[in-house]
Parts: structure tokens; sequence; C-alpha cells
């Protein structure tokens, strides 16, 4: 039941009771039993109806900063506009999520046991009322936050977190809103892969272990160096469950939906790797400007054995292999240009460019590109760009990039 619900939440020091509207008592004054003998006795008024319950929630865009009062009030006319102002209704303000929102308890048998009707009214009366109030509260406008992302998603801040459970609970629940919803992924390997970028682990614990057996899933805080800290979140106390039956049927739908975008990568990764890259860390800098994360997969040794890429663009995620054999990670490798090459290279192409300059009725052999080769090139750039432009989003802290300077060092030393 509704109340049982946002009880539960209360109990859990993540929501609070702002106000009990049509009750006998006021809102600091009636306990649990009180909310629900009162709506018992309300529904119970008219047995025969199917819906006797209503149960809204109203959310609001993260840079709003809404005090309680001005939420009972924008709560209260709500109510009113959809024509339940005259009924008992309680309104809780929940914090466990990164936007401001609020959930109201209500019921629609009247005093005199007759029933609202609620057929299509959150198209029509709700909706209306929406935009009513969006206007009156001088409120962020639900058609514009559809043009961006709904969140600005930042990396959990290991640092900052005192490790205690709620403060955990908060920053993970942050995190899991965007990418769980958002991000096509296929497996609990691809999901990992992009809330690594923000410290994040889905973790289902050792095989043989009792919560493996029994598909259960924590979520848990991990510091910069990939290793879990802080206190395990149960998937099924954050409020929108991402349990791991819930992920397996996302994981579904994300099967075919991601496919569009895999061109995208692809046209990305060969573009990048044109340039000349002299090592591994060059390749994943260069492809973050086009908005797609390089996650490595590491052994226990550190050895580099898989590559996942995350396009912040299309929100998909695929492993290099899953995008072609060539895009493996033991293919880019090869792909790379060594340094000390580059170097060779770029000297002779400076010998041979001043040797035509002396004798330019020659015809000199070079590495530099022809000019129909430059000019091809510029072509595919120009389309890339103009693909790129037309797909641009938020953007993004990528895990890698905060990674201190002794792990990128590290990190060379292994190419």
């Amino acid at each position: 039941m509704a109340i049982n619900y946002n009880e539960h939440k209360l109990k859990q020091g993540i929501a609070e009771l702002l106000s009990a509207q049509n009750f006998m008592k006021d809102a600091e004054h009636l306990n649990f039993y009180d909310k629900l003998h009162h709506f018992q006795k309300m529904t119970s008024l008219n047995e025969k109806a199917k819906t006797n319950t209503l149960h809204v929630s109203l959310n609001f865009d993260p840079s709003e900063k809404l005090s309680n009062e001005k939420m009972k009030i924008i709560a209260d006319r709500y109510m009113q506009k959809i024509g339940f102002s005259n009924q008992p209704y309680l309104v809780y303000r929940h914090n466990d999520s990164a936007h401001p929102h609020l959930h109201i308890v209500s019921t629609n048998i009247q005093r005199d046991g007759s029933r609202i009707s609620m057929h299509n009214l959150g198209k029509n009366q709700s909706e209306t009322a929406r935009k009513e109030i969006e206007t009156e509260f001088d409120l962020v406008k639900a058609e514009n936050k559809k043009l961006k992302s709904s969140l600005q998603l930042h990396p959990v801040n290991a640092e900052k977190i005192n490790y205690g459970k709620l403060e955990t609970k908060r920053a993970i629940s942050n995190v899991l809103a965007v990418v769980v919803n958002q991000y096509k992924y296929t497996s609990l390997a691809e999901l990992n892969a992009v809330l690594s970028l923000y410290n994040v682990k889905a973790d289902r614990g050792e095989e043989g272990s009792r919560i493996y057996q029994n598909k259960g899933l924590n979520y848990r805080v991990l510091d910069e160096y990939g290793e879990k800290i802080g206190m395990p979140i149960k998937a099924s106390s954050i409020y929108f469950k991402p349990t791991l039956e819930y992920l397996e049927n996302k994981m579904g739908q994300n099967e075919s939906q991601r496919e569009q975008h895999k061109k995208r990568i692809k046209l990305a990764i060969d573009w990048t790797l044109k340039k000349n890259m002299k090592d591994l860390p060059e390749f994943i800098r260069t492809l973050e400007k086009e908005k797609i994360s390089t996650v490595l997969r590491q052994n226990k040794t550190g050895q580099v054995y898989g590559v996942t890429f995350v396009d912040h663009v299309g929100k998909t995620v695929f492993n290099g292999s899953d995008i072609g054999r060539e895009y493996s990670i033991k293919n880019i490798e090869a792909k790379l240009t060594p340094a000390e090459n580059l170097k060779a290279h770029q000297s002779l192409s400076l010998r041979q460019n001043k040797n035509q300059s002396v004798a330019s009725n020659e015809k000199v052999l070079s590495t530099t590109e022809t000019s129909e080769t430059v000019s091809q090139n510029q072509h595919e750039k120009s389309a890339l760009e103009i693909m790129m432009a037309s797909t641009q989003t938020n953007d993004f802290t990528p895990y890698q990039l905060k990674k201190s300077k002794r792990k990128r060092k590290r990190l060379r030393q292994k190419q």
C-alpha cells in the first residue's frame, strides 16, 4: 500500500512528513495507525470501488532549491487543481535521490461514499495542473528538461563520504538514477564499466557466496584505485529497486536499442587511430574529446586483457570485440605508433620536405601524406565533425581523468 511505502521511507530517515490535510490531528501528532485507520475508514464507505487510492509523485529539476514550506504550498495547489483538496492526504518529501521530489497519498472515496473518477487523471487534470504550477511558481519546465540530461552526473567523491549508510546510499542512488535507466548495457560487466567512471560498482559477491546463489545484488563505492570501500547498499533498498532481476530486464531491452549507435563509436575510433597515437593513454585522452570513455579490463597483475567503450552521446556501452574483431585491445595496441618510431617518422618527414624545397622538379618519395590523401582525410574529418556536432550532450567527468599522476605514470610504463 502507498502509505506503507512512504512510512517505510520515513522510518529509514530518507523522507519527512510535510503535512497532513483534512485529518483530525496535525501531522506531528499522527502516528502510523492514525493515518492508516483514517484511510481505511474512508475506503470502507465504498467497498465496490476497484481503485480507492491516489499516490502521486511530483518531481522537480535538480537546480530547484525548494524549502519544505514551498513544497507544501505546491502540493496543496496541485491537489486543488485536480479536484482532491477536500480529501484527506499526506505529503512526504523524499531525500533519496539527487532531484527534489515529493509523494502525495490520498483516497478518491469521498465522505458520502461516492468516488472521484480517476480516469485519465494523469493525462488531463494532472498535466494541466503541472503546467500551471510551473508557471505560477517559476519552476523549470518539464519540456525544457527533455532537451538536456535530467541530471548533471558527477563521480562519487569517496573522500567526502563519511561511510555512513545514509551518505553512501544517497551518493550511489544519484549515480544509479541516471546510469541504470539511461545507458544501454547488455551485461553486468558492461554496466560496471559505466559505473566505474563514477566510482560505483554493482557487486554480486563471490561465486558460491549466499548473496550470489540467491541472485542478490549490492552497490559499492570505489576509491581511486578501484577498490571497494564503505558500506554495501542492497539494491532492494534503493528507491527504484535496481535489483539483478530489474537489470536483466533492462539488458534484454537494450540489446536491440544500442545497435544503431555502434557506427558512431567505430567511426570515432577509426579517426582517432589515424592520428598516429603514440601510446594507449594518448588514444584514451583523444577519444574522450569525442565523449567516448575507454575502460580497460585488467587482471590482478595489472595486465590489460580487454577494453570497453562508453559513448556518452548515444548512452551506449560496447566491448571492443563486440564492435568488431579489429577493435579488441590487442589489435588497437598493434595499431598504435610507438614513441621512438613516431620520432623517427617525423624526422624523416622533415628531411624529405627540405629536399623537396631544394629540388622542386624532382619527385621525392616521402612518408608525409600526398595532397590527394590530405583532401580525403579533410573530407572524412568534415563528415565526422558534422556527425559529432549534431549529437552533442552534457558534460561528464570520466573516471580516468581523475586518476592520480602516479597511476598514469605507471600505466605508461606498462605500455
